[in-house]
């Protein structure tokens, strides 16, 4: 059926005093404001949509809404100033609480949490996701939208549009309120919706990845994974590091397991790759894929690792870091791995082990520092709620020294501990997660442990080969609750050491052409690391599953969404 036709028609400026009903009305010097609304009529809108509409474009002084007219734009018509929202954080995440803004009228935006109607005033709970708080909306029968209340029309879920006064609350659980004096509905909320007050599993929430982002727990965990980014990018800058954008399509494995997701244009569509038979990708005369007929002409996977491009960008710029996603065709179903997730990989030239060491124990204080100082709200309730005790564990992070050992230290203390682990330690195995618990949390009282110098037969190709011929100058930083957060080495950069490790490992030389040529031209020792984003949300934030610590997970067999 086709659909109806709508004209979108250019409205009149707001005037003063609609424009007033975005900032603080008894305030007018304040520089608290709000932008104005782009207003637009339609004859498809819907009748809470116009209603909307015509509010914000109402007189405060009159209370009632006036009719928009239609005008011409002019030329050269200028855009209007873009401003900040003001948001609930911004209300009530001050050291008052919203008490300094007691008498203000101002306006909030969000979705309704709970509403509790009473015989003479209606409570509703909104929440903008700016911060955990709601902003509790007090309500009686004379404000403008009260029908909307009596009505049913605003029920959870549904997203609303409040004018009102701050007060002081009468409750005990918040130092300010909302008295209302208009209300409109923006989108109503279907009664099936799902998530009302009473708790719901985790593993339920997956399901609902669309929705999961509104409950308290995952509007926490999407703060303060969006403070830890924007703090790793703030250690960086501040320590001289450019950003690098890595490829996402590679034709290289750097981790050397070949556990890579394929590219391929050999199917040209998505409904050609559900129906097509398997005799119609073109092979070659031996009945081998002929590669030369896709996109790239030879086989083409989503990357594993940005590292070996930040390699190329260190031995030219110095210092660098990568921050993207990147993929691993593990089939794991685990609550520690994912097929999609996000690696920060600095590259350091001119450095050796020592320097990666100190650059991965700077990071981790700074970046777990940062959400304890600009996260208290969301850290309190971790802490309270999903892991108890999280602050603390965190604030050891921060104030301890981290501890270093060697791989060989460590299985001798593995061996002697009267604990029986589920996987046996010998030297020469990897040690499992169980192992750097231990570690880390027993051993080393929660301190955060840097294992260095692992048997070379257990790493990379690209990791150095110390003096003794066994080991490798590789490091992985182990952290309660997590055992390996950070892993990373020195490059070997001598030539024809890496060239004798690839034939060793049976990797095709011709594939890593660009890599060699790194050495043959002006070489130099350099280190790097890499960290799983996604571990380090689990890390700050207590969650125990990995698929909770990113917006939309990845794993065997689930890619909705």
């Amino acid at each position: 059926m086709a659909a109806a036709a709508t004209t979108l028609r250019l409205l009149k400026p707001l005037s003063s005093a609609a424009a007033s009903l975005l900032v603080p009305l008894n305030n007018p010097a304040t520089n608290r404001s709000v932008a104005p609304l782009l207003l637009f009529s339609s004859s498809a809108v819907s009748r809470h949509h116009r209603r909307f509409c015509n509010v914000v474009s109402a007189s405060v002084s009159s209370g009632e809404a006036t009719k928009a007219e239609p005008i011409e734009l002019e030329k050269g018509a200028k855009i209007r100033e873009f401003r900040r929202k003001l948001k609930i954080v911004d209300i009530k995440g001050g050291v008052d609480e919203g008490l300094d803004r007691l008498g203000e009228t101002l306006v909030v935006r969000g979705w309704v949490r709970t509403l509790r109607a009473q015989s003479s005033v209606t409570f509703i709970e909104v929440n903008d996701g700016s911060c955990l708080s709601n902003m509790q909306c007090v309500m009686s029968s004379d404000a403008d939208g009260y029908d909307q209340v009596e009505s049913g029309v605003i029920s959870t879920g549904a997203s609303v549009w409040i004018q009102g006064t701050v007060v002081a609350s009468q409750g005990s659980k918040q130092k300010v309120e909302l008295k209302v004096d208009k209300l409109v509905t923006v989108g109503v909320s279907d009664p099936s919706f799902p998530i009302q007050k009473k708790r719901v599993s985790r593993e339920f929430l997956r399901t609902k990845a669309h929705l999961r982002p509104r409950t308290n727990t995952f509007g926490a965990v999407a703060r303060v994974r969006n403070a830890l980014a924007y703090a790793t990018h703030k250690f960086f800058k501040e320590n001289g590091f450019l950003w690098l954008s890595s490829p996402i399509i590679t034709a290289s494995d750097c981790e050397g397991a070949g556990e890579q997701f394929c590219v391929t244009t050999l199917f040209s569509n998505p409904s050609e790759a559900v129906h097509s038979p398997v005799n119609a990708i073109p092979t070659t005369q031996d009945g081998s894929i002929d590669w030369s007929k896709d996109f790239f002409g030879k086989p083409a996977f989503l990357t594993v690792s940005g590292q070996l491009n930040a390699e190329i960008y260190a031995t030219a710029l110095t210092d660098v870091y990568t921050f993207g996603p990147t993929f691993r065709a593990e089939n794991s179903n685990t609550s520690r791995h994912l097929a999609e997730f996000w690696m920060i990989e600095p590259e350091l030239a001119f450095a050796d082990l020592e320097d990666d060491m100190a650059c991965a124990t700077a990071y981790l204080q700074y970046v777990v520092k940062y959400i304890l100082e600009n996260c208290k709200e969301d850290m309190d309730f971790f802490n309270t709620w999903i892991e108890k005790g999280i602050i603390d564990r965190l604030s050891d992070v921060v104030e301890k020294k981290v501890v270093q050992l060697t791989y060989t230290d460590a299985v001798e203390l593995l061996l002697k501990a009267k604990k029986k682990f589920e996987f046996p330690v010998t030297w020469g195995c990897d040690l499992q997660s169980e192992h750097e618990r231990y570690i880390t949390e027993q051993v080393f009282g929660g301190c955060p442990v840097i294992v260095r110098d692992y048997p070379k037969d257990i790493k990379a190709f690209y990791m150095r080969q110390n003096d003794d011929g066994r080991t490798v100058a590789a490091m992985d930083m182990l952290v309660p609750r997590i055992g390996e957060l950070i892993g990373g080495s020195q490059r070997e950069e001598r030539l024809a050491y890496l060239e004798q490790r690839l034939d060793d490992l049976k990797l095709n030389k011709e594939s890593y052409w660009w890599y060699l040529d790194l050495r043959r031209y002006g070489s130099v020792p350099h280190a790097g690391f890499g960290l799983g984003f996604e571990r380090l949300v689990q890390f700050a934030t207590g969650v125990d599953n990995i698929r909770d610590a990113i917006p939309f997970p990845r794993a065997p067999g689930s890619a909705d969404f």
